[in-house]
């Protein structure tokens, strides 16, 4: 039995091959940052956003993809790859300077561009610009949507500065083109429960996103949240409700939606709180060996299986 459709399965049955992730960090930030909408960020967000893995941004684009490029082909013997702006919100740039970015992305062995960004920042101007490059270049294009979760008193206690409401205009409007579309969700935020769990999966079938990526919240010093934390202001559930959160969510996930991962990673320095203290994969085999055990597995309960006579 396939317990859920994974990600990297997903590339091989659409390009004929193993594809690799390259990060690419470019200089930008966050509207929840800036005071455009709000100050701080997302409650979890610390001042490295999701970067802490990647090349400076003081690096060009081609230069990051060369050097990435360089280590994984001779680590894995890789040919092709995706080139993912990863860190804050990527299409939160001066549309020139956007422009600039994407362009320097096309390489050669580059057959997709994955683009990270906030429901509340897609431009029809960019998505425009995004399509006539999928048609002059031959390339495909995937925008990463930063959802975390559907319900919207948590959606306010984290700091987002959207609701539900941008993120479903977001697909509507990127469904014009044809750019998969990623969305982020964390299963274990304090506030939301298993209902939410439920709710999340099925917004994000009926709505036919291409893919999802799974986060385990990690809470970091320097952050809102990490005082909250360290106030006791707020606790993280415990490994085996977030593996059930994980097998739940897949259950009422369609069966066509792929999963880039179950739990996320996180840097150990300044962490509060990361995994329970455990790696992603111990996670990860948790997550399966349970589902093997007791025969559940994506799309068994989504909506999408049924029909209303």
């Amino acid at each position: 039995m396939i317990l859920y459709n994974e990600y990297s399965n997903f590339l091989k049955e659409k390009y004929g091959e193993k594809v690799y992730k390259l990060p690419v960090n470019i200089p930008c930030t966050c509207p929840n940052r800036d005071g455009t909408i709000g100050f701080g960020g997302c409650t979890f967000c610390a001042e490295v956003g999701t970067g802490f893995e990647m090349l400076n941004n003081t690096m060009s684009v081609k230069e990051q993809l060369k050097q990435n490029m360089e280590y994984i082909s001779k680590k894995y013997k890789a040919k092709k790859f995706i080139a993912y702006f990863q860190n804050y919100t990527n299409t939160y740039v001066k549309f020139d300077m956007f422009k600039q970015y994407i362009r320097d992305a096309i390489m050669d062995n580059i057959v997709e561009i994955s683009i990270s960004t906030r429901p509340d920042c897609i431009g029809d101007e960019y998505l425009e610009f995004l399509n006539e490059i999928k048609n002059q270049y031959n390339i495909n294009f995937s925008i990463e949507l930063g959802l975390q979760t559907v319900n919207y008193h948590t959606l306010t206690s984290i700091n987002r500065g959207h609701t539900l409401a941008e993120f479903i205009d977001a697909v509507l409007r990127i469904k014009k083109y044809d750019f998969d579309i990623c969305t982020h969700v964390i299963l274990n935020l304090p506030g939301d429960n298993i209902v939410d769990t439920v709710e999340a999966a099925k917004i994000l079938s009926v709505l036919k996103v291409d893919q999802v990526k799974i986060h385990s919240l990690y809470i970091m010093e320097n952050t809102k949240m990490g005082i909250l934390y360290k106030n006791k202001e707020i606790t993280v559930i415990k490994e085996e409700e977030y593996v059930e959160r994980v097998i739940t969510f897949l259950e009422y996930l369609d069966k066509n939606i792929a999963v880039q991962r179950l739990a996320g990673r996180a840097p150990k320095e300044n962490s509060l709180f990361v995994n329970w203290g455990m790696s992603w994969w111990k996670i990860k085999d948790d997550i399966l060996e349970k589902m093997d055990e007791e025969g559940r597995y994506q799309g068994s309960k989504s909506l999408i299986n049924y029909t209303i006579n």
